[in-house]
C-alpha cells in the first residue's frame, strides 16, 4: 500500500512538474484593460481598450483613434524619436504631438499626458509609467488586474460624460 502511494505521488509531482514546463514555454498573455478617457474641455468620455506593456516606457495613444474622437492636442517643444524593439525608427515618425487628459479605470483616475503616434490596431498602450503609478496585481496568465496597492491619489472617481456605451460597460469602469 505504502509503495503504490510513493508511486502516485511520483506520478503527480511529474505531472506538476511538466505543467510548470508547459506554463514556461508559452509566451505571455497580452493584458488588455478596458479604460475611459476623459476630454478636459468638455468633460465628454470614451472607453476603449488599452494593453498593459511592461516594456513600454511611456504612455501611447494611437493618433487615429485622437483624431477621430476630435481630442484637442498639444505639440511638443522637441519631437521624440521612436524606436522599434530592434533599434530601428519607427515607421510612423517622430513624436509630435501629447495629450492631456483623465484616465480611470475601476474607479481609479489620474490626469496624464500621453504621447501621440501610429499604433496600428492598437488604441492605447498603458506601459511601465502607469504600471509603476498604481502598482496593479497582475495575473498575466488569466489577465485578471486587482487594483489593490493604488496610492491614495488615484482613488477619486471622474464623473464622465460617456459618449457610444453601453450600460453594463460603464460598470466595469468605476
Amino acid at each position: 500500500m505504502r509503495k503504490k502511494l510513493e508511486m502516485l505521488k511520483a506520478k503527480v509531482a511529474a505531472r506538476e512538474g511538466e505543467r510548470d514546463v508547459k506554463r514556461m514555454l508559452r509566451p505571455l498573455k497580452k493584458v488588455w484593460i478596458k479604460i475611459g478617457i476623459e476630454k478636459l474641455d468638455s468633460h465628454e468620455g470614451v472607453t476603449m481598450k488599452a494593453l498593459l506593456d511592461s516594456s513600454a516606457t511611456r504612455l501611447f495613444i494611437d493618433k487615429k483613434f485622437i483624431k477621430e474622437h476630435s481630442f484637442k492636442l498639444e505639440k511638443l517643444d522637441r519631437p521624440i524619436e521612436v524606436k522599434n524593439i530592434d533599434s530601428t525608427s519607427n515607421s510612423g515618425g517622430n513624436i509630435t504631438y501629447e495629450l492631456e487628459c483623465n484616465v480611470f479605470y475601476k474607479g481609479h483616475s489620474k490626469r496624464l499626458r500621453i504621447d501621440v503616434c501610429d499604433l496600428g490596431r492598437t488604441k492605447m498602450i498603458l506601459g511601465m509609467l502607469w504600471l509603476a503609478a498604481h502598482n496593479p496585481e497582475i495575473n498575466w496568465e488569466t489577465g485578471e488586474i486587482k487594483m489593490s496597492r493604488c496610492p491614495p491619489w488615484c482613488r477619486r472617481k471622474v464623473a464622465v460624460k460617456q459618449k457610444e456605451t453601453k450600460e453594463e460597460d460603464r460598470k466595469d469602469l468605476r
